[in-house]
């Protein structure tokens, strides 16, 4: 859960450094990343803060792409917590097979690739999970580098929304 929560981009363009990247940092482990994003202040917009957190993203070292992976579990260790916080993260499933084939993929995945599956689950299930797993298995080590990358950005995405809240504030 992020401690910042809907402070909507006036407030976010108004903290101090320290506070902007702590805000960030919580949205992506990276603090080159968080760095940069907040020295990048002040955002027009919610859409000129995304644009530069992808592009950020995308500049990242691969030294610090792999730290800002360590803050995510991987789906292999994330299926064993509980129905609820599984159906929050749209990865929820009805049979035990499907999770069994994805923990199985997953290692195959951190195997191969030498760091977790990672996949923004938003709106999709299990089997989608699984398929999509079975076909990034397939892509060469660069390919998968990148595609584990945007997967990053759309989580990012998500997770700076919800620091931001709704682009109109919340209409109380």
């Amino acid at each position: 859960m992020l401690m910042h929560q809907g402070i909507g981009l006036d407030r976010f363009n108004a903290l101090p450094r320290g506070r902007a990247v702590h805000a960030l940092f919580e949205c992506c482990c990276s603090l080159a990343w968080s760095g940069h994003l907040a020295d990048g202040r002040p955002y027009r917009s919610y859409a000129d803060l995304l644009t530069r957190a992808d592009s950020e993203l995308f500049a990242l070292s691969d030294a610090d792409l792999d730290h800002a992976l360590d803050c995510h579990p991987g789906v292999a260790r994330r299926v064993h917590t509980t129905a609820s916080s599984l159906e929050q993260c749209a990865v929820w499933a009805p049979d035990e097979a499907t999770m069994a084939a994805v923990v199985a993929a997953s290692g195959r995945y951190e195997s191969r690739f030498g760091y977790p599956y990672l996949w923004c689950a938003a709106g999709r299930d299990a089997t989608a999970l699984l398929d999509d797993l079975t076909v990034r298995l397939s892509n060469s080590p660069e390919a998968e580098r990148k595609t584990m990358a945007g997967e990053l950005a759309k989580i990012n995405r998500i997770r700076i929304e919800r620091m931001l809240g709704p682009e109109g504030g919340y209409g109380y």
